[in-house]
């Protein structure tokens, strides 16, 4: 049985502020790539790096531009996202929900909420990675899109990126459930006890997060390819399938695999340990007996 969520925001907003923040390079790369970003050729040292390697290597080069707001939006939205569908869980169990119910419709509420919250600052953040832009911050690329495309553009892609989002954390937050039903508990006298739950918690979010992951490909391409070009969601798919066929549905999808499953296992994984350390009063928060 997992812990009350009710008792522990703070770990859970801890926690996604730690793996946001670890994972960022991964994310812009993950955006640079599915996006399809027209990019120069770089060279490291005497080097050339190789044309589809380039997204990957940019992303973890300076400058981070877009990090903080990156960082602060991911952190807010999957802390809201984790907490909320576990605090809501337990509430309609209480209130005698059936158990699918309870574990499905919580994040498919918020998670849908959260990224229609948040869509401007993602907007904004992956335009600001468009090396044609050239644009200093998320100001001024909020500003170019506005005034481009007026106040519905900062919220242009929200259908793809509802679609991506919602199955994505439902499935994660599926699979972390069913994970921790059915992983055996570790034994409490075993002298590896602590270590042993870590490593429990360490299977379950790596399962979480790569079901997650391994749904929301093709649309975090058409949601990229949609900021990119500023089409509508229909016509974008078409285009996408006039260029590139079926293939267009595995475009960046290594860097994505990483770049969407390693932060939301890092996320699972760091609440349950940060809640962990603080129920053996290594961290602060409320003892359990």
């Amino acid at each position: 049985m997992s812990p009350p969520a009710q008792e522990y925001p703070k770990q859970y907003f801890a926690a996604s502020a730690l793996a946001a923040t670890m994972c960022y390079p991964l994310w812009r790369s993950a955006a640079i790539g599915q996006s399809g970003f027209d990019m120069a050729t770089m060279s490291v040292g005497r080097l050339t790096v190789p044309r589809t390697l380039t997204p990957m290597v940019y992303g973890f080069l300076p400058p981070y531009k877009g990090m903080v707001a990156t960082v602060v939006g991911m952190t807010w939205a999957r802390a809201a996202i984790f907490w909320l569908s576990d605090y809501g869980r337990e509430l309609m169990r209480s209130y005698g929900y059936s158990d699918a119910s309870a574990t499905v419709l919580p994040p498919l509420l918020v998670s849908t909420v959260v990224q229609v919250v948040n869509q401007p600052i993602v907007r904004s953040t992956v335009t600001l990675q468009d090396p044609k832009y050239n644009l200093p911050n998320v100001m001024a690329s909020m500003r170019q899109i506005y005034s481009t495309h007026g106040i519905k553009g900062l919220w242009h892609g929200t259908s793809a990126a509802v679609l991506k989002t919602v199955p994505k954390y439902c499935t994660a937050i599926v699979v972390k459930d069913w994970m921790e039903e059915f992983l055996q508990q570790p034994d409490p006298a075993s002298s590896t006890y602590e270590t042993d739950r870590l490593w429990r918690s360490a299977i379950k979010s790596g399962a979480a997060g790569v079901a997650g992951a391994a749904l929301t490909n093709p649309l975090d391409v058409i949601r990229n390819e949609q900021f990119k070009t500023h089409l509508g969601l229909r016509a974008t798919v078409q285009s996408l399938w006039n260029d590139m066929g079926i293939r267009f549905a595995t475009r960046g999808i290594g860097k994505n695999m990483i770049a969407v499953a390693l932060p939301v296992g890092c996320t699972i994984f760091f609440t349950d340990a940060f809640i962990q350390w603080s129920q053996d009063g290594t961290l602060s928060g409320p003892k359990r007996e």
